[in-house]
């Protein structure tokens, strides 16, 4: 794995705080981005909090014919179905705020978690670095569907985008980008809330091997995270 990165710990009072400090940073590196080369593109997470920052950002005003939103991970279901990330994202936010359709990028993983990881790995083949990933912590360390005791990816030398095949959480099957590859982004944003993150962030801060921690940005990560996180 490589050698860990910085990481920043910003604790804010509360989860509303959370979500106005994210899309406050959200909103600043969108327009940094487009600024610069005419794009954003960004990597979402699924989850309750991601859910509330995205209908915090539905009500915000941006270029959105210059974003570019792709997954971190999606469960191995119809691709209307309720437990999709994808599903969750364009009812609260990207449905709502006439980003174009053919620059969102779900993950196909309908197709089941081996056809779906080839699908997205190819999608994702012609793209450069991400300009913002956007990550959840899991009670357990995990992150996208990289979960303790599995294979997370580290390494290059594999896809972009992994077959989940034993989730310890239901569905099972799902398909999640590699490590490396969420690593390959401008930056890469956490989001924890909640005491029930409390142990996780502690296993994190005390060096332990888990896979948010094989998230390895070349500057680094941001995590927002409320008091009771902390």
């Amino acid at each position: 794995m490589p050698g860990q990165p910085q990481v920043g710990w910003h604790v804010q009072d509360g989860p509303a705080a959370v979500i106005a400090e994210a899309s406050r940073r959200i909103d600043a590196a969108a327009r940094e981005s487009i600024g610069r080369n005419g794009v954003f593109r960004i990597v979402l997470s699924g989850g309750e909090t991601p859910r509330r920052l995205y209908e915090a950002l539905a009500a915000s005003t941006q270029d959105w014919d210059a974003w570019q939103v792709y997954f971190g991970d999606e469960r191995c279901l119809p691709a209307d179905d309720a437990g999709r990330n994808s599903r969750m994202a364009a009812q609260a936010w990207l449905g709502r705020v006439g980003l174009p359709a053919a620059q969102v990028h779900p993950i196909p993983a309908e197709l089941g978690p081996h056809a779906g990881a080839r699908a997205y790995a190819s999608t994702l083949g012609g793209v450069e670095a991400f300009d913002l990933v956007l990550l959840g912590l899991g009670e357990d360390g995990h992150t996208a569907s990289l979960f303790p005791g599995r294979e997370w990816g580290t390494d290059p030398a594999f896809p972009a985008a992994l077959a989940v095949l034993d989730a310890p959480k239901p569905p099972a099957q799902r398909v999640s980008l590699s490590a490396w590859r969420l690593s390959h982004s401008r930056s890469v944003l956490v989001l924890a809330t909640g005491s029930s993150k409390r142990e996780a962030v502690r296993r994190w801060q005390a060096g332990e091997r888990l896979p948010i921690a094989a998230v390895t940005p070349p500057g680094g990560l941001d995590v927002l995270l409320d008091r009771a996180a902390a």
